[in-house]
């Protein structure tokens, strides 16, 4: 029986591509690619003409809903899959900070799982040039940056990579990522 050649306890960073598919004044959705241009999780992102809510739903590659991000006047709040209701809440999120160029967020992760431990991730960028880093205490979780290229002055926002560090939840992460852009 051979060796692996690389240990399975070998934990790396994951990158995805996050697309903007709708460009225009109400396009709010995008999709999220793994490193080797799959389908992993789309961003649905609506408004309500009743109500100033906004509500994006991060959606996993076969269409389930894994969490959805509502805007509510206090700030935003997750919950599993399409619910509203409270026992189905998994955070809450409030600006710290906010100017022209530089935001930060603070998220607090529902204690339910954790036992009295609350968790409180901070995340600091720029919404507007799609750059963020996600803080837990001193540790980076992940980051998202704009794919820049060679000999090009001007990028596009529709389009940039986010990094997400090994032993953290994807899809949680994916959801502080939306209420961060989303919420300005």
């Amino acid at each position: 029986m051979e060796e692996p050649i690389f240990p399975t306890t070998w934990e790396i960073p994951t990158d995805y591509t996050i697309q903007k598919c709708r460009i225009g004044f109400k396009g709010g959705d995008f999709k999220v690619y793994d490193a080797y241009g799959y389908l992993v999780y789309r961003i649905q992102g609506r408004s309500f003409s009743t109500s100033p809510r906004r509500v994006a739903t991060l959606l996993d590659a076969a269409g389930n809903a894994l969490i959805t991000s509502v805007h509510l006047v206090d700030g935003w709040q997750g919950f599993r899959g399409y619910s509203w209701e409270p026992n189905d809440l998994l955070f809450s999120a409030q600006k710290i900070s906010y100017s022209t160029f530089k935001t930060e967020l603070e998220i607090c992760v529902s204690s339910e799982n954790l036992g009295d431990q609350k968790q409180k991730f901070i995340l600091k960028g720029s919404p507007f040039q799609r750059s963020c880093t996600i803080y837990l205490g001193d540790s980076i979780v992940a980051q998202a940056n704009p794919l820049y290229k060679l000999k090009k002055f001007i990028y596009s926002r529709n389009k940039f990579r986010l990094t997400l560090y090994p032993g953290n939840d994807h899809a949680l992460v994916l959801a502080m990522l939306i209420t961060f852009f989303g919420g300005n």
